[in-house]
């Protein structure tokens, strides 16, 4: 599943974005907080976008929940006939996300990025931070859909821009809104081939 994604949006874009789709932008936030990266990994800070009243804020996370138990940290959460009605929404902006396929290392690797727009918003859940621990963000996952279901059997949800508010307000059913993506909406190349 998703472990990695890349961040290069640039400020102008985000905020054209927001102001098309008519969500609000705090008015003390800069580029500063969206800061670019090739690889957002587990456990790396990235910005996560969550409702702070009307207005829609950046905010630094860990992605990654901690360890619930035994196990690893939780980065991929499945939707599948679950509400969130209750959960502390987000959007994780990318500009892309990976998969890998293959047994032996490197593995190959894929990059979706999503058509028709200049980046992209991950459906997560994030939760505040404990101790001297900063908040956290996990990816929600779903089937997949025809784009990934080549490289892999699940996906993180990957909402179009109209969904975005709806996930973060939730005035859309779940069902309407964590489901994959139709068929053509991601493009996919492969950026690294795996050994054989």
């Amino acid at each position: 599943m998703c472990n990695d994604y890349e961040q290069h949006i640039r400020w102008a874009e985000y905020c054209k974005m927001m102001q098309d789709l008519e969500l609000g932008i705090p008015t003390q936030q800069t580029e500063l907080d969206l800061p670019q990266s090739d690889d957002v990994k587990i456990n790396d800070m990235g910005p996560a976008m969550r409702a702070t009243g009307n207005l829609i804020e950046l905010v630094q996370m860990n992605f990654s929940f901690p360890p619930s138990g035994k196990g690893g940290p939780i980065f991929n959460f499945r939707s599948d006939g679950r509400s969130f009605a209750n959960s502390n929404r987000c959007l994780i902006p990318a500009s892309a996300f990976f998969e890998f396929t293959g047994k032996k290392y490197p593995k190959a690797k894929h990059r979706f990025t999503l058509k028709n727009a200049p980046f992209m918003a991950i459906a997560g859940l994030w939760r505040e931070g404990q101790g001297n621990h900063p908040p956290a963000f996990t990816m929600l996952t779903t089937e997949p859909g025809p784009d990934v279901a080549p490289i892999h059997d699940r996906q993180i949800v990957v909402l179009q821009p109209a969904d975005w508010g709806a996930w973060i307000y939730l005035t859309k059913p779940e069902a309407e809104l964590l489901r994959p993506l139709p068929e053509g909406s991601l493009h996919v190349e492969t950026v690294r081939a795996g050994s054989d």
